[in-house]
Parts: structure tokens; sequence; C-alpha cells
């Protein structure tokens, strides 16, 4: 059994280059499918969740190359149009296979996906956007079946901005016939990135960014080269970690235009931020001041972050209140947080967080990706040793968060047993 150990009340210092995005590649990967050639992706995480899809692409036929943070994907052979169940239970980015696959082959086989255990996260829309195209769908014992001859350009309403629906809606218009116009679309930069990486091989997009994106499909698609943008998720991790314990950071790699709603919310925790292109300087002096948060689609502040920001309020010269919009059962974490000393109140979708109370060390168990952080986040500011469990919950999104806290001063290591 793997497990964090940390040991807290260590100030941050130091510079570190944030990893490629989550959230915007593992996309890329399933719309390589698309093209019958090679894809290039560079600034690839070797994350837990990069290593299943890669798994899921060659289960399909592809054949894939990962070294370093390079990877190809040869989609030359595609022998299969069935996502097998173990990859799917264990990652819930896989459903966007399905729109990728009927664009490919025309037809796709899938199970109900997992991932975190954060919620209700039905995938309605994403059948519903498939259907739009044309698609008949079956669902049946878990099990969704899909089939389209032919896709056909249509209009898709979706009644929520779904990231994931509109990230499956793309991927089948690109190979539709005709026009498709997307209403209601997330407008997260992972959306945006995924839009880019299509046009860069070919595909013809408008809109990108915004709520409505139209895709003029049936366009032949080539090889081609794209550089991943660092996850905005993981920088504000490591900001969330600078504002509990203290100190003077540097992010590097990350789109801080991405991140506007998130350095406006640190800014008011006392955080001192200096923004660049690229480059983010943290310096946080002092306990972090008290937060009324509330998460919502982008650009309102990314329920992602919630938990790791609920870490840092646990430290806080006085009282916060979280409001979670996205997914209910995001306060899971909170009940970890309690064992370090935390004193937090749940009402349904509001958290209440009562800060000036010290943190011990204590064991705890991550209990989903983001949670997990927020563990670690709240351990750098623990008197003593905490020891964080189930940290495979951490490697799906954090290609090495033990070495990059170390890098910034943090005394934090990986314990096997």
């Amino acid at each position: 059994m793997s497990t964090i150990q940390v040991e807290g009340l260590h100030s941050l210092k130091g510079e570190i280059e944030i990893q490629g995005s989550k959230n915007a590649v593992l996309p890329m990967m399933a719309a390589a499918i698309l093209n019958t050639g090679t894809t290039v992706i560079e600034n690839v995480p070797r994350i837990q969740d990069v290593f299943c899809m890669m798994g899921i692409l060659e289960y399909l036929g592809c054949v894939c190359s990962f070294e370093g943070h390079r990877m190809v994907i040869d989609a030359s052979s595609i022998t299969s149009a069935s996502i097998p169940e173990h990859y799917v239970r264990s990652m819930r980015s896989s459903i966007m296979i399905l729109g990728a696959l009927l664009g490919r082959c025309g037809e796709a086989v899938t199970q109900y996906p997992g991932g975190c255990s954060i919620g209700k996260r039905p995938i309605d829309l994403h059948l519903y956007s498939l259907r739009c195209l044309g698609a008949e769908i079956l669902e049946k014992e878990e099990h969704v079946y899909a089939r389209a001859c032919r896709l056909k350009g249509s209009e898709i309403r979706l009644s929520y901005p779904s990231v994931g629906a509109t990230e499956n809606a793309l991927l089948a218009a690109v190979q539709a016939e005709g026009d498709t116009l997307i209403h209601g679309a997330a407008r997260e930069p992972e959306i945006e990135e995924l839009c880019l990486f299509l046009i860069n091989m070919g595909a013809q997009i408008e809109g990108a960014g915004t709520s409505v994106i139209r895709i003029a499909g049936g366009r032949k698609l080539h090889d081609s080269s794209y550089h991943v943008a660092g996850d905005r998720i993981v920088a504000g991790t490591y900001m969330a970690a600078a504002a509990a314990a203290g100190g003077n950071v540097i992010l590097n790699g990350v789109r801080s235009q991405h991140m506007n709603r998130v350095l406006a919310e640190f800014e008011k925790m006392g955080v001192e931020i200096e923004a660049e292109d690229r480059r983010l300087m943290l310096s946080s002096k002092t306990r972090p001041l008290p937060l009324y948060l509330e998460t919502g689609p982008y650009p309102q502040f990314p329920t992602d972050l919630q938990s790791p920001v609920m870490a840092a309020m646990s430290v806080a010269q006085g009282d916060s209140v979280l409001i979670e919009n996205v997914f209910e059962g995001r306060f899971e974490t909170a009940k970890e947080l309690v064992k370090l000393g935390a004193k937090i109140e749940i009402h349904e979708r509001e958290a209440r967080i009562f800060g000036s109370y010290p943190l011990s060390g204590a064991f705890v168990e991550a209990r989903d990706l983001r949670g997990g952080a927020a563990l670690v986040v709240a351990a750098l500011a623990s008197e003593g040793i905490t020891t964080i469990g189930q940290c495979y919950h951490i490697m799906r999104g954090y290609e090495d968060i033990c070495r990059d806290l170390r890098y910034l001063g943090a005394n934090i290591e990986y314990q096997v047993s």
C-alpha cells in the first residue's frame, strides 16, 4: 500500500514547472482516433488517467509510444469499437471515446463511466448530443450501444454547459456530414484547447471558448503535432498550498488568462500575485483571509479547486462559506479534514469552515482526486506528521505531487509498505 507522509508547518519557497493539463490531453488522445495517420502530443503529463486512456487506445488498435512527455498515436488501424469495462470503470473520461468512435467507425460500445465518486454525473447530455447527430443509441444493463451509418450535422442545444457532452459533440461533429451548431457549449479553456487541437488536424471550427460553437463537418483530417497547455487545476492546488503553508512560490507554464477568477479569489484570501502570460509569482505572508466562494462552470470558480481551497480555509483567520453548485458529493473530503482538527459544518451544498483552529497531523484517506490533493494542502499547514492513505487517487491527476512540493521546500514523501 502506498501512502504520502507530510511533516507540516514548513513554509514554501521555490519555482516549479506546471505539468500539462489532464483535462485537455485526455480528449485530445480520444480525438487522435479521428485521424487515420499519426498524431503527436507534446507536454503530456505522466499520470494514471493518461496511461489508462493510452490502454484504451491500444485495445482499440492504436499504436502508442510515450517517452518523456511526448506521445505519438498511430490510429491507422482501428480494430475494435468496444471499450473494455475495466478501463471504463476506472476513468470517467473514457466516455468521450464514444463520440470519436462513432465518427471514425460508425459504432461504439461502452459501459457507464467510473472515476471519482463526487456525486451524480449522468451521461444523458452526452447521449442527447450524439442522438442529435443521428446516432441510434441503446442503453441496456449498464452498457451503451451506439451506431450511426452516417452522422449528420445538426443543432445541439445543451441544457447545461457540460464539458464532457461538449467534447463528445465536438468529436462526433467533426466527422459528421454538414454543419453542426452547439448551443450552450462549455467554455472551459480545455474545450478551447480541444478545438485548437482539432483545427490543427484540419477541422473547421468557429466559436472556441464561447457558448456557441460551429463545426463544419466532413473535413479530411491529417497528421499533426500539438503542445498541451499547463494544468490550471494543478497550478491552483499549489496556490492553495502556498496560501495554507505560507511562503513565496513561482509557478511556470500555466496561462494566467485562463485563471482570472481563481487569481481574484486567492487575492481576496490575502495572497499577493504577480501574473505574467505563463508565470505566476505568489507571496503568502499571513494565514489566509476568510472567503465566501461559489463554484460554477467556467468562467466561474472551478469545482475542481473547491476541495483544495476548503483545506486552505481550514486555517484561515476567520469563518468561510463554500457553495458547491456543480457536484453535490464534493464535500466528502470535509470528513477527513475534520480528523486533522478542522471545524466544518455541511448543509446540503453549503460548507461552513470555521477558521482560527490549529490543525494536527493524523492518518487520513483520499476519497477522490482533488480531495486527496486537498489533504496534502491541509497537511502542509498541520503540526506534526500527516499520513495520507489511498493516494492512488492523487496519482490520477498529479504527475508527482511530492516531487513538486519538495522543490518548494515541503517535507513530503511517498511511503510504500
